[in-house]
């Protein structure tokens, strides 16, 4: 029964099915149930929420795969990454009270100036999913605001993000501003964006870049060891 439901779980995520009612890749799959009441369905029967947690996060791992080698695309895993924020909602508490300590936190935010954020919240489901504390402080969001947050709260990973070629020469200015505020050594920044390279990242001075989502937590994940 457990790897029915959990296997059942997998593959809905992968789908990208959130409840019973929508379609997923496959049209047949309308009607059975979806990655919402798979989880509902698990807690009822007493599955650790660790346990579910570590389902969703080998399943977005074939998503990542998948997107990976072209056979998934960014709807495909907008759909998926949606699938864990909904599942998420409802494992967070749970894995609070169950005492299972995270992998570290993590900020993220779009810089000053641009105000995308469908990258930044791909990546902060799916550090989520991953067992990362995640505090997304928005979009448009000035250098001095994130050192000051970097102060208050002390997280391990920073995450920019920029859409536009005339936003992410900012990333630089919130380097600078956290030289500057003495937290640049407390802190792991990783910034990322359709227009960003590895190179400019390097140039910049930046900690990693990530090229996707998926790289993104890859990146996160080394940083922080």
């Amino acid at each position: 029964m457990t790897e029915d439901i959990l296997g059942a779980m997998k593959e809905n995520v992968i789908q990208g099915r959130i409840t019973k009612d929508d379609e997923g890749l496959e049209d047949e799959m309308t009607g059975q149930p979806g990655v919402k009441e798979l989880v509902q369905e698990a807690l009822d029967n007493n599955y650790e929420p660790r346990t579910i947690l570590d389902t969703i996060t080998d399943a977005m791992t074939i998503v990542g795969d998948k997107f990976e080698s072209k056979e998934f695309f960014i709807p495909d895993m907008l759909a998926a990454a949606e699938t864990v924020g909904v599942a998420m909602e409802m494992l967070d508490p749970l894995l609070a009270q169950s005492g299972i300590e995270p992998k570290g936190k993590v900020f993220l935010a779009t810089v000053k100036g641009d105000l995308h954020d469908i990258g930044k919240n791909i990546v902060a489901i799916l550090l989520r999913g991953n067992g990362y504390i995640v505090n997304d402080l928005g979009n448009d969001i000035s250098a001095e605001t994130i050192a000051n947050a970097i102060k208050e709260e002390k997280p391990m990973v920073v995450g920019l993000s920029a859409l536009l070629t005339s936003t992410m020469g900012n990333m630089k200015g919130v380097i600078e501003v956290l030289k500057e505020a003495g937290v640049r050594d407390q802190v792991k920044v990783v910034i990322g964006g359709a227009p960003i390279t590895e190179e400019f990242a390097n140039n910049i001075g930046a900690d990693g870049y990530g090229a996707d989502g998926f790289d993104a937590v890859r990146v996160v994940t080394s940083l922080v060891g």
